[in-house]
């Protein structure tokens, strides 16, 4: 909340606040899926390491078991250079 912080003998009064830091991204996939396999195609190259993203894609398929698809998975295959995945998952559904 409030502070008093001494700088070159004043006296500042702060207060702390939240805030968002904007480090998300938002990007669009298309999906082709078949019984246990599900191939993803113009994945967007983006600043961060190729494991973030094979570790996004699995948490994003794994979390749609609630909504309908999705499930535990076996691997993510993930292709920077040519912007494609495919996700393996443990059953077919």
């Amino acid at each position: 909340s409030k502070h008093c912080v001494n700088l070159d003998n004043r006296t500042a009064n702060v207060s702390v606040k939240p805030f968002e830091l904007d480090i998300g991204f938002q990007f669009e996939l298309h999906v082709t899926v078949s019984g246990k396999k599900i191939n993803v195609s113009e994945i967007p190259e983006l600043p961060i390491p190729k494991d973030w993203m094979r570790d996004k894609l699995e948490l994003n398929f794994y979390k749609t078991e609630q909504a309908a698809g999705g499930g535990e998975i076996e691997n993510v295959t993930y292709n920077r250079g040519a912007g494609t995945a495919v996700i393996t998952f443990l059953r077919t559904g």
